[in-house]
């Protein structure tokens, strides 16, 4: 198979710790979504194309090596997939095995169509051979006007679980009316049943802005949102289950009193104390523990400096218990920005951070991996 040399197609810097190490993403794709199994194999997932109607890839990197492998597609319809407003574009997951499982917004010309109204929410998996994706599909059958970006999470067990904000088909509109739609399976990503409300908590949901799905090592299922009650409550909430995503418990990690849609966007990881999230509100980013009851959230913790213009975190932990979190800066509609990133030693407390003024393009937002010898591997 021909491999795609990082050395010689990829943009490599060091910072002056020599510990984070940050990468354009292959081809000039956008929106990279990474995830390392525990072999210590990359699995990257990018987007490819026109904005308004591309294509999600996925590629490979080997343990110890330089080179990703040949790109494959994963939207079996070209043009399926857009990037347009940042938080709209594909998620990875890994399950059971290895295997990857991609969700997406679909474009305007996706097929299988929503059957009530709006774009449909997408779906594919890996195929057996690891060599192609199985045929794309519409998961939305209960809900529709699909608008910000839904996500997914994947256990070791072969659960899949997909989660959307929208309307219910009864169609009646308002941010408020918004909900949290959850669709399971049990068989690897094969069938899903029809989706369901997350919690029946009347949050609404910021319309334009992105979700985050994430599965823990004890495969609980969590999901991060942004609520919209009474127009202007725009609070983040975590949803977990326990029991296979047959139920969720929700909390509200904060408030933001807007009464704009802010496009905010978020992200997981998993380190030795337990999973964590983060995610920007006022232009500042913040994180912090997600800790079980989710009655009793850590306290939410600012990522120092203040620039007023912070967006898309991404989120990693390393062998060392040393955490990094990876944000945008100055990025908006149709504007690309500066990668930042602040790294925590194994007490949380702040040590280095870095810059890259011009790192994020129209549409990006950036991505991180812990490396099997602690390194830190930013994407952009």
């Amino acid at each position: 198979m021909r491999c795609l040399s990082l050395l010689a197609l990829f943009l490599i810097s060091f910072t002056a710790n020599a510990d984070v190490v940050v990468i354009k993403t292959p081809h000039g794709g956008i929106q990279p979504q990474v995830v390392v199994d525990g072999q210590g194999t990359l699995h990257l997932l990018y987007f490819k194309g026109t904005p308004g109607g591309g294509n999600l890839m996925y590629a490979k990197r080997a343990p110890g090596k330089a080179d990703f492998s040949e790109p494959i597609q994963v939207n079996s319809q070209a043009g399926s997939a857009v990037a347009t407003g940042t938080i709209r574009g594909g998620h990875l997951a890994l399950g059971k095995n290895g295997r990857a499982h991609v969700a997406w917004n679909g474009s305007m010309k996706a097929e299988p169509k929503n059957p009530i109204a709006g774009h449909p929410m997408m779906f594919a998996r890996l195929a057996d051979d690891g060599r192609s994706f199985e045929p794309q599909c519409n998961l939305m059958t209960q809900s529709a006007i699909l608008d910000g970006g839904g996500s997914l999470a994947a256990d070791a067990q072969g659960n899949v679980f997909v989660a959307w904000h929208a309307l219910g088909k009864e169609l009646v509109k308002g941010e408020h009316n918004r909900k949290v739609w959850v669709a399971r399976s049990s068989d690897e990503g094969k069938t899903f049943t029809a989706e369901q409300p997350a919690w029946n908590a009347e949050t609404g949901a910021c319309g334009c802005c992105g979700m985050r799905g994430f599965s823990d090592r004890k495969g609980n299922a969590f999901f991060l949102y942004r609520a919209a009650s009474e127009k202007i409550n725009r609070g983040m909430y975590v949803l977990k289950s326990t029991d296979l995503g047959k139920s969720f418990q929700g909390q509200q990690l904060d408030n933001w009193k807007i009464g704009t849609c802010p496009m905010s966007s978020e992200a997981f990881a998993e380190g030795p104390s337990g999973v964590y999230a983060a995610w920007d509100n006022d232009g500042e980013m913040f994180f912090s523990s997600i800790n079980s009851p989710l009655s009793k959230v850590d306290s939410v913790m600012r990522v120092p400096g203040a620039t007023g213009n912070r967006k898309h975190p991404a989120l990693a932990f390393n062998k060392n218990g040393e955490m990094i979190i990876v944000w945008a800066e100055g990025t908006g509609w149709m504007r690309g920005g500066t990668l930042a990133w602040q790294v925590y030693d194994k007490n949380m407390q702040p040590a280095e951070s870095g810059r890259r003024a011009g790192a994020i393009p129209v549409w990006g937002l950036p991505a991180v991996i812990a490396e099997p010898d602690g390194r830190f591997t930013i994407l952009h």
